[in-house]
């Protein structure tokens, strides 16, 4: 991928220009049928201008899916490890994870990305790196703070975060994805989270207290 430094303001407004356009162009064109002019048409730049920043329409696709997935997963994953309330917690993080992968434009974005991974398998990469990872290990972090503060069973948390990222999905986001039926409704994605939360908790929840024995009765 290569691009031209950001060296001020203005050159920081044009890149974002730049793939404000590049985006409106995928996502209506798929990346087989974007073209370099058509960017540079949508994006209000001469073709130049936008070689300038990009030296081809692949850089300007991985520079766009991996700038989008890093933000998706900060915006989502802003998890306080001091917070003691872990269902509330899980319960805020589920919706709004199955809130952004529910969203028409991203289950056109990986659509995009799947159908141009066959031929250039680092997109698929860079997608997978900079959401998935990243969001599993923000969580991950999070839950070891909650381990070590006893809220959570001591576990391979690492697992436990796709555990509950997969539980939250829970067949939502394939099923968009092959165009069947609608996204899901508010009182839907209330009832998913809270099963989601309630599995996760019965596999990953504090060991219960130990009753007491049959002699000390």
């Amino acid at each position: 991928m290569t691009d031209a430094p950001t060296l001020d303001a203005s050159e920081s407004d044009k890149r974002r220009q730049i793939l404000d356009g590049a985006r409106e162009v995928f996502l209506a064109c798929g990346f087989d049928g974007a073209s370099m002019g058509g960017i540079a048409k949508a994006a209000g730049v001469s073709k130049g201008t936008l070689y300038v920043y990009f030296d081809s329409k692949e850089a300007l696709f991985e520079a766009l899916t991996i700038e989008e997935k890093c933000g998706l997963a900060e915006n989502l994953f802003r998890l306080d490890t001091d917070d003691p309330d872990v269902p509330a917690v899980l319960r805020r993080l589920g919706l709004s994870f199955v809130d952004a992968m529910s969203r028409p434009e991203h289950i056109a974005s990986v659509r995009m990305v799947i159908g141009a991974s066959e031929k250039f398998p680092r997109f698929g990469r860079a997608f997978y790196e900079a959401g998935p990872v990243q969001g599993t290990e923000r969580l991950r972090v999070y839950l070891d703070a909650q381990v070590a503060a006893g809220r959570l069973r001591p576990a391979d948390t690492k697992l436990a975060a796709r555990h509950f990222l997969d539980l939250c999905a829970s067949g939502t986001l394939r099923r968009l994805l092959f165009a069947v039926g609608d996204p899901p409704t508010a009182a839907e994605k209330s009832y998913l989270i809270g099963e989601a939360v309630r599995v996760f908790f019965a596999a990953y929840g504090p060991e219960p207290a130990p009753g007491p024995s049959a002699t000390g009765r």
